[in-house]
């Protein structure tokens, strides 16, 4: 939300987001606005975005409804987009997220295939067997399918990138991201 006592502009259509060509699916509720998180483990951007969407998150209302999508512009994105999923999938997205970000970013680590990233799971106290099996289930190569249907629908160029109700796109802006997202929600629940 905007600080008290300034005004933020209007966001304007081109250039700080875009209007979907077709919109996109959602999956909420009546009188739920879906806000889908685009961002990528190996992006320095998303690491840097990641404690701004975190507090934003913390303080949306339950009828916003904020899920992560990790991007896989290659295949060469498969191994982190799985990482994210099995997180997820075991219930150690939260305690795990911002130290897989470090891992890449700050110490260095190469999460190009299954073998370094069960070792570092491993290594942060996760069943490695339980990790494997996870890694390689029916259920995370639906989720990586799903996220690049969803990256499709919201013709996603870039990370950090935030999808708004299924009909917006607002690139990375940094701090202004999260403000063009709440001009749009608010817009979206006028609607």
């Amino acid at each position: 939300m905007p600080a008290v006592g300034f005004a933020q502009a209007a966001p304007r259509e081109g250039s700080e987001y875009r209007r979907l060509s077709r919109p996109a699916p959602v999956d909420v509720g009546p009188g739920q606005v879906e806000v889908l998180e685009f961002f990528s483990y190996s992006c320095i951007h998303c690491y840097r975005f990641e404690p701004l969407m975190k507090g934003w998150m913390q303080r949306q209302s339950k009828e916003i409804v904020v899920r992560r999508v990790h991007v896989g512009f290659n295949a060469g994105f498969e191994p982190l987009q799985r990482l994210y999923y099995t997180l997820e999938a075991l219930g150690k997205l939260e305690a795990l997220h911002l130290k897989a970000f470090a891992a890449i970013h700050d110490d260095r680590r190469r999460f190009n295939g299954l073998e370094p990233i069960a070792e570092w799971a491993a290594a942060q106290g996760v069943d490695r067997q339980a990790f494997v099996q996870t890694y390689q289930s029916f259920g995370v190569s639906g989720k990586v399918k799903r996220a690049l249907q969803l990256q499709d629908a919201y013709e996603v160029e870039a990370t950090p990138s935030l999808g708004i109700a299924g009909r917006f796109i607002v690139p990375g802006q940094a701090e202004r991201t999260l403000s063009v997202a709440d001009a749009l929600i608010a817009r979206v629940r006028q609607a």
